[in-house]
């Protein structure tokens, strides 16, 4: 049997996927307009809640509070760990290692698909697949017995777009919704940080050309709060002059943010080019620097717009 089995809406508890699309819409109205340097007040009027409560549901939701949120969102925060990251990516592939991030000390453990499997276009395979709200809009993720095989964003409640593109990866897989299975993927995503090395690595099943998992691999060794250009990964496979095809490589990365292709950004600093929105892209990078950063909430941080790197 090929195609899904069952198209239904994956939301559990009302009020926590209220409260989720919430939180997510804030994060896009900040990573839009974040050179305004939004208020908390401000937030909280767009969300139709008092300060205090926002507060309270964005930092149990994102993770970290408005304030720090709006703080890590700036170009030059980005152009400085671009400068900051060459040396740790380069050390990192020279060494055999990757970084020293959650995802990345055996978080994540890549499988490729053989020639066959390739060419099959996952006949045989069973997907089960859920989605999930998570603060940066819904998450589609697809998981099979050898590991997650597709991790993407949507802005639709219904995911319409996201289940399109999954079905059309996958034409002759057995598509079962089953949110309840892909459940712990997402809350380990989205969650909080877990100790480096804590549990068994989550797997991944991807289905690429060589050169494409070459890639992937590459992006898995860029640390969580760092980035990388696009020559850094092209020089970091060993194909210095394929920037191009790097860059195609990156933007058909089957499962975003476990492989983090929203690290990699232009050589000036600027970020652009994400299958998701440049918005969300920033928005990404902003959360990984602040969960990285050991600083409290406003204790000596001073605000991005106003820091001169």
């Amino acid at each position: 049997m090929t195609g899904l089995d069952s198209v239904s809406d994956a939301i559990g508890d009302p009020v926590d996927a209220r409260h989720h699309r919430a939180m997510a819409a804030a994060i896009r109205h900040v990573a839009e307009r974040w050179t305004e340097q939004p208020t908390l007040e401000d937030l909280a009027g767009l969300a139709g809640m008092s300060p205090f409560h926002f507060q309270r549901l964005f930092t149990r939701w994102v993770g970290i509070s408005p304030k720090r949120f709006v703080q890590y969102l700036t170009l030059d925060g980005a152009r400085r760990l671009l400068d900051d990251n060459r040396s740790l990516l380069d050390t990192a592939l020279d060494v055999g290692l990757s970084g020293p991030s959650r995802l990345h000390d055996l978080f994540v453990a890549c499988e490729g698909m053989t020639p066959g499997e390739y060419k099959a276009l996952g006949d045989g395979l069973t997907i089960r697949w859920g989605l999930h709200d998570c603060p940066f809009g819904r998450a589609l993720v697809g998981l099979t017995a050898r590991g997650v095989c597709w991790l993407s964003f949507s802005d639709r409640d219904d995911a319409g777009d996201a289940l399109a593109e999954f079905t059309a990866a996958w034409p002759a897989a057995r598509l079962v919704e089953d949110a309840a299975a892909t459940a712990p993927v997402a809350a380990r995503v989205f969650g909080p940080a877990a100790p480096a090395g804590a549990g068994e690595p989550l797997r991944l099943l991807l289905r690429g050309t060589n050169f494409q998992i070459k890639v992937w691999e590459a992006l898995l060794r860029i640390p969580e709060g760092a980035v990388a250009s696009y020559e850094d990964v092209a020089r970091a496979i060993g194909q210095p002059t394929a920037s191009r095809a790097v860059g195609a490589a990156v933007g058909r990365n089957p499962v975003c943010v476990l492989i983090p292709c929203h690290r990699v950004i232009q050589k000036s600093g600027i970020i652009h080019n994400y299958r998701y929105g440049v918005p969300r892209k920033r928005a990404l990078l902003a959360w990984e620097q602040a969960r990285r950063s050991p600083a409290a909430d406003g204790a000596g941080v001073t605000s991005p717009a106003r820091r001169a790197w």
